[in-house]
């Protein structure tokens, strides 16, 4: 990626967040956000309250993971598996933005490799934990958190680490951009294999995180001053998450990319099946994951 690129590419993160703190705000004024009720279903708003509940007392256990090394990742899948628990929700949310250039343990660009290949390898290795737990009329469930960068986002495959050069903001937005691709082929996948486990997008919005340490000075002014206004709080950000794991509606029904709760377009090269193939692919060798896309898709 040439200088002017990577300009280009800054310019078009920021354009894109823009956009979405601008129609929050509008949203705001109109009333602001509503909590998921699951189509009015009382029992999609009784799961609610019961994780809202779960995870503010001691029942909750935590196995640390590092989504940088794939040795973690495995030694985390292990120890998860040994437990025995029924896995019936994946949420695949852990990230970086816009950090300076760096690798992973294993070699990958920070973001290309943590965002996103961290994700791909972590639902690969527990999908036989979801396959268990799912059954028809009660599905498991693959949530993955991208965001609007996605749509600004270009997938360099023969330069997937940024070696040429460098941006932070194509590297966020290019992982971003591989997150939507990976849910629609494995959701494809998932498909032909008749599995009761299905995979979808949740887009949370700009919320207001922690996540803005490296982003341009005038960005984290604005979050400073109006983000109790223009971002989403952090509960807000995780509703449409909560809603792909929970709703009813949902049921059976994958590959679809979902913002403030309802199913939206995602950017036009994303339902490109040769790339979603050609991404699967590239990710398997890079990670050790067998590709069974070839036994499994006859298209």
């Amino acid at each position: 990626m040439s200088p002017l690129s990577a300009a280009r590419a800054a310019l078009r993160v920021y354009a894109a967040g823009a956009a979405v703190v601008l129609a929050q705000l509008l949203r705001r004024c109109l009333g602001g956000f509503a909590e998921p009720a699951g189509n009015n279903d009382s029992k999609a708003q009784d799961v609610v309250r019961r994780l809202k509940e779960e995870t503010s007392n001691d029942k909750v256990e935590f196995l640390y993971c590092d989504l940088a090394s794939l040795t973690s990742i495995r030694q985390f899948v292990q120890k998860f598996k040994k437990k025995k628990i029924p896995l019936h929700v994946l949420v695949n949310n852990a990230g970086v933005m816009m950090v300076p250039q760096r690798r992973t343990r294993d070699g990958f660009e920070e973001h290309f490799g943590l965002n996103y290949l961290g994700h791909f390898v972590l639902t690969n290795l527990l999908l036989d934990s979801l396959k268990e737990a799912g059954r028809p009329g009660r599905t498991a469930r693959v949530v993955t958190v991208s965001s609007a960068t996605h749509y600004v986002g270009e997938l360099r495959m023969r330069d997937l680490h940024g070696s040429r050069c460098y941006s932070p903001h194509g590297a966020y937005a290019q992982s971003k951009l591989a997150l939507v691709l990976f849910t629609y082929h494995l959701q494809r996948l998932l498909a032909a294999q008749g599995s009761p486990v299905t995979a979808n997008v949740a887009d949370p919005g700009v919320v207001d995180t922690d996540l803005y340490r490296h982003v341009f000075w005038g960005t984290r002014l604005i979050q400073k001053m109006l983000g109790w206004w223009a971002f989403k709080t952090p509960d807000e950000g995780a509703w449409t998450s909560v809603y792909a794991a929970v709703t009813p509606d949902l049921e059976g029904i994958g590959g679809r990319y979902l913002y403030n709760e309802k199913e939206t377009k995602s950017l036009t090269v994303t339902y490109d099946r040769d790339l979603q193939r050609q991404l699967w692919a590239t990710s398997c060798r890079m990670t050790g994951i067998p590709d069974v896309t070839q036994d499994t898709l006859l298209e």
